[in-house]
């Protein structure tokens, strides 16, 4: 039954929450900062109130899409919806595939599916934000630690690959950050 949801899964994840944020502050959110539409891009560019709207719009696509799946199909089912969602909001077909860079989505599937983890790489998040108050570290690191979190808890071997495979695109989506904070050109939060 849940295979069924993968698209609309998917669909939940092209919801523009940052663009909607943005515009009703008359900003193209596209235009702006770095042009990511994000919860970063918003706090740097609208204050970080509007950035918390729009992370937790974006998370709130993970939490329903990974609930949905895992009530409806257990763990494959969760780890298959909220995928799909981070996925639709990373690779948006409406806007050619220029979405965001997933952390929030992503940090909602892992709420979902491993909460003791998710508070743990939230806490480091903000311990490395504090630190470097650099969102791309901070989310470079909290990414990371996802899988490894995973294999900790114990997880079995298919829900840690598959926790490290989300990571892998999420590491992926942030090259221009990587070759940014190596250029030492990276924006501050």
């Amino acid at each position: 039954m849940w295979a069924f949801l993968v698209a609309p899964a998917y669909l939940v994840g092209i919801f523009p929450s940052a663009a909607l944020v943005a515009k009703a502050s008359g900003i193209d959110i596209h235009a702006a900062g770095s042009g990511n539409p994000g919860a970063s891009n918003v706090s740097r560019t609208l204050g970080w109130r509007k950035g918390m709207i729009v992370f937790a719009l974006d998370a709130l696509k993970g939490v329903v899409s990974a609930g949905a799946g895992l009530w409806l199909g257990g763990r494959a089912g969760g780890y298959a919806l909220g995928t799909a969602a981070v996925v639709g909001h990373v690779f948006p077909v409406t806007r050619r595939g220029r979405g965001g860079k997933g952390v929030a989505s992503a940090g909602g599937v892992v709420a979902v599916l491993h909460p003791i983890v998710f508070v743990v790489i939230s806490g480091l998040w903000l311990a490395v934000h504090r630190l470097c108050r650099r969102a791309a570290i901070a989310s470079l690191a909290s990414v990371t630690a996802a899988p490894i979190g995973a294999a900790v808890a114990g997880r079995p071997a298919w829900e840690v690959a598959a926790t490290a495979g989300l990571a892998a695109l999420l590491i992926a989506r942030h090259a221009g950050n990587i070759r940014r904070l190596l250029g030492g050109t990276e924006h501050r939060l």
